[in-house]
Parts: structure tokens; C-alpha cells; sequence
């Protein structure tokens, strides 16, 4: 007589908890600066003045995916929880001596082929100001977009002749920038940062 066995346990799948692939849908921008006599709490403290001080972020490349929401940095802010991993384009910039002015950007071009993906750039500098650092990351992001568009154009050109080129080729349809700037002081250390941080 054959032997009984018993039929084997079934097993549960997991849920899925993130999207396959992982494309964000959404992206906010945000910005903040911070002071301390040590680097790392000044880091944080401009972590904290934009809000994104109690996620553990991890620094992406430059792709804006097709159809990804822009919002407003108070409607993102809502989503997210403390320890969440967040995904961004991040930007940073410290110093300690005092009365250097730094900057920290992201620039963000988008195509206007709802299809097409876009591009996000990160940008700092030392003794520029928060106009001429976001026009720079601005530029970054349009010149790299307009590279994979098959615009043609010269590098040497001043941002706002460029700027001209891609509304005149109808390929590009938005350009923008958010940065921090801030003079450092006396007391120890000072840190911008500019982010685009994802979700899905």
C-alpha cells in the first residue's frame, strides 16, 4: 500500500511593497541652510530647515521620469515618515570661512513630449550667488536634455541665448531651478543644500 504524504504548506507571498520598476511618480523640490561650530550638525540643521532631516536619503542620478508630477514641497512633506529611505538629486555646499558666500542648486528641464524623460542636474559653487548658481544648474539640465533631443547648439553661448534655442526647437517646454546661497559667518560652519526628492 503506497504511503501517505502530506501535501506540502502553502506559502504566502509577500505583498508588494514598492512598485516594479521603480519609477517615481512625484517629485518636490526643496531647499535649506544651517549653521554650527561642526560641519555635521550644520548639515542637519539645513536637513531640517527643508524639511527632509528625518529620512535617510539616497542620492540619485539625473533622470526625470516621463509624466512625473512636480508638487508643491508642502504636499510632499506630508508623505513622508521618519526613517523612510527617499530617493533624490541632492546638492550641497559647506564652509567655515567666514563672509564666503556659497550656493547649492538643482536645475530641472522638461521635455515637452509628455513620453520623453526629462533631466534634473546638481549644482554648487563658491562665491557665486543664488541667481547665478541656478541659472548654472538651469543651463546644466536644459544643455543635457537638449543633447538627447538632437538640439543643436554652442556651449560657449551665455544661458539666456540658449534659453531662446530651446523655445525656438518647441522640444524643451519648462526650465527651472531651486537653490540656497548664504554668506558664512563667524561662529563655525555653514551648509546649503537643494534637493528633488522622489516618490511613488
Amino acid at each position: 500500500m503506497p504511503r501517505k504524504t502530506k501535501p506540502a504548506p502553502a506559502v504566502a507571498e509577500a505583498p508588494a511593497l514598492l512598485p516594479w520598476p521603480l519609477v517615481p511618480r512625484r517629485v518636490f523640490f526643496t531647499r535649506g541652510v544651517g549653521r554650527h561650530r561642526d560641519e555635521l550638525r550644520s548639515f542637519e540643521l539645513a536637513l531640517r530647515d527643508a524639511g527632509i532631516e528625518k529620512l535617510n536619503l539616497v542620492h540619485v542620478s539625473s533622470i526625470l521620469p516621463p509624466g512625473c508630477k512636480i508638487i508643491p514641497r508642502s504636499e510632499g512633506l506630508k508623505e513622508l515618515r521618519p526613517g523612510q529611505i527617499a530617493f533624490c538629486v541632492f546638492s550641497r555646499c559647506s564652509s567655515n570661512e567666514p563672509h564666503r558666500l556659497i550656493a547649492a542648486s538643482i536645475g530641472c528641464a522638461i521635455p515637452a513630449d509628455p513620453n520623453a524623460y526629462g533631466y534634473l542636474s546638481e549644482y554648487h559653487a563658491y562665491g557665486e550667488n543664488e541667481k547665478q548658481a541656478g541659472d548654472k544648474a538651469e543651463d546644466l539640465a536644459a544643455s543635457m536634455l537638449a543633447s538627447t533631443l538632437g538640439i543643436e547648439f554652442d556651449d560657449e553661448l551665455v544661458w539666456d541665448e540658449k534659453k531662446e534655442i530651446w523655445k525656438i526647437s518647441g522640444k524643451i517646454v519648462r526650465t527651472m531651478n531651486i537653490t540656497q546661497s548664504a554668506i558664512v559667518d563667524n561662529k563655525g560652519y555653514t551648509t546649503v543644500i537643494a534637493a528633488a526628492v522622489f516618490l511613488f
